[in-house]
């Protein structure tokens, strides 16, 4: 597949890495431009790109970048093909995004994003910590493959999501539609605890909205307690 990244955080460059490894023809970008992104970055087949090229005949999109970064790519990310995939990997943190007055009157996070940009959204790879993500991966049948969920509300862009995800490493699982993308957001019993296939749906019927963010918030602390790695927390 065409694959356009924005963002060169930890998972955007991860992202890179990996998809490039398996294959897909991988364009990346960051806010700094191209000749910021780092070589290894690069160094499985990345090229590096402007946002407005990285975006340009692409397949999959994919947002690899908190909220406040999205005013910038908003018109480009809005003006993309109906048949583009655009999968987010963001969360809500309010003590690094700002307080989002719609999230916390209880919007669900991705289907805010989905109607920022105006656009269908797939939500992917949110719910991994960043070192699982890096060193955990495992080839598809062996035991303990963790899991990770996908939410979207075209089950094709579900479908390609969910095989992207088998390209980094890890099972995808089909959490279904928006609307019940929450049970894989922050502070949820799948969010950050390296959960296999089997153990992925009770874990995600078992999510108790309102228990959200106090959890949320806890697992923003360990985050920067770990300095910049998140923590594998174990299910509570």
């Amino acid at each position: 597949m065409k694959i356009g990244i924005l963002g060169t955080g930890f998972m955007g460059r991860l992202l890179a890495r990996k998809l490039a490894a398996a294959g897909h023809h991988v364009k990346v970008a960051n806010s700094r431009g191209p000749d910021s992104i780092a070589a290894d970055v690069l160094e499985t087949g990345a090229c590096a790109a402007t946002a407005e090229d990285a975006l340009s005949g692409v397949d999959v999109a994919i947002l690899s970048m908190p909220h406040t970064g999205f005013e910038k790519i908003r018109h480009l990310v809005a003006a993309l093909p109906e048949q583009t995939v655009v999968i987010d990997i963001s969360n809500y943190f309010p003590g690094r995004d700002g307080e989002n007055p719609e999230l916390e009157a209880g919007k669900v996070e991705s289907e805010w994003v989905r109607d920022y940009f105006g656009r269908p959204i797939t939500k992917a790879w949110n719910s991994i910590g960043m070192a699982s993500f890096e060193t955990k991966g495992r080839s598809k049948g062996q035991p303990g493959r963790i899991a990770i969920p996908v939410a979207g509300d075209r089950t094709r862009d579900r479908e390609v999501a969910l095989e992207l995800i088998d390209d980094t490493g890890f099972d995808g699982f089909d959490a279904g539609t928006l609307a019940d993308s929450w049970r894989q957001h922050p502070g949820s019993p799948v969010y950050i605890t390296d959960l296999t296939y089997d153990e992925m749906g009770s874990a995600l019927e078992s999510a108790e909205r309102d228990r959200l963010p106090r959890r949320r918030d806890l697992s923003a602390q360990v985050f920067g307690s770990a300095n910049g790695h998140l923590l594998t927390l174990k299910r509570s």
